[in-house]
């Protein structure tokens, strides 16, 4: 995989240049602890060269497959998220800044492959569960469903009859 995700920023010339790369289950194989463990996601790099710096725009689609947080089944979450970086020459690699990174004059590829990764894990959502069926059901695995529905606590159940007389202080104030 190295050099498999870089963008020549050595011999790029003035103006406008395009990279597409492809990503599939062999670059989340890479990152050993990754919630993601297959996905199909197309990427796209628009890299705007000027004499100073270099603005790229990254563009990832697809979908990758994530476990749901309820019942903890599998499923397809499409993914689309638009980033920028941009990339500043200097004497030495600075990363310090999530959206600009300083490299060395003498760089000649910049590897984008933690970059992608990190791009694509800030577009899935907070809570990760299955979509809705057209009826508006849940498509969650429905025997986990059951499971859950065991081990809910009814508001009513912990009810401690210890507690009533302060209760009914409370609602006669």
């Amino acid at each position: 995989m190295p050099g498999f995700y870089n963008i020549p920023i050595g011999g790029l010339k003035e103006g406008n240049s395009t990279y597409d790369f492809g990503i599939s289950r062999e670059f989340f194989e890479k990152f050993e602890e990754s919630e993601i463990k297959e996905g199909k996601l197309a990427v796209k790099v628009e890299a705007d060269k000027r004499s100073s710096h270099i603005d790229l725009t990254i563009r990832i689609e697809g979908t990758v497959s994530i476990s749901c947080d309820r019942c903890l089944g599998i499923f397809q979450h499409p993914l689309s998220c638009e980033n920028r970086l941009l990339v500043k020459f200097g004497r030495v690699h600075d990363d310090s800044d999530p959206d600009i990174i300083t490299v060395p004059f003498d760089e000649n590829e910049l590897d984008m492959t933690q970059y992608f990764y990190e791009y694509i894990l800030l577009a899935l959502p907070i809570q990760r569960v299955h979509p809705d069926d057209r009826n508006g059901n849940p498509a969650c695995d429905p025997e986990m469903l059951m499971k859950l529905k065991e081990h809910v606590i009814n508001k009513d159940e912990r009810n401690d009859p210890r507690w009533d007389d302060l209760k009914k202080l409370m609602n006669n104030n």
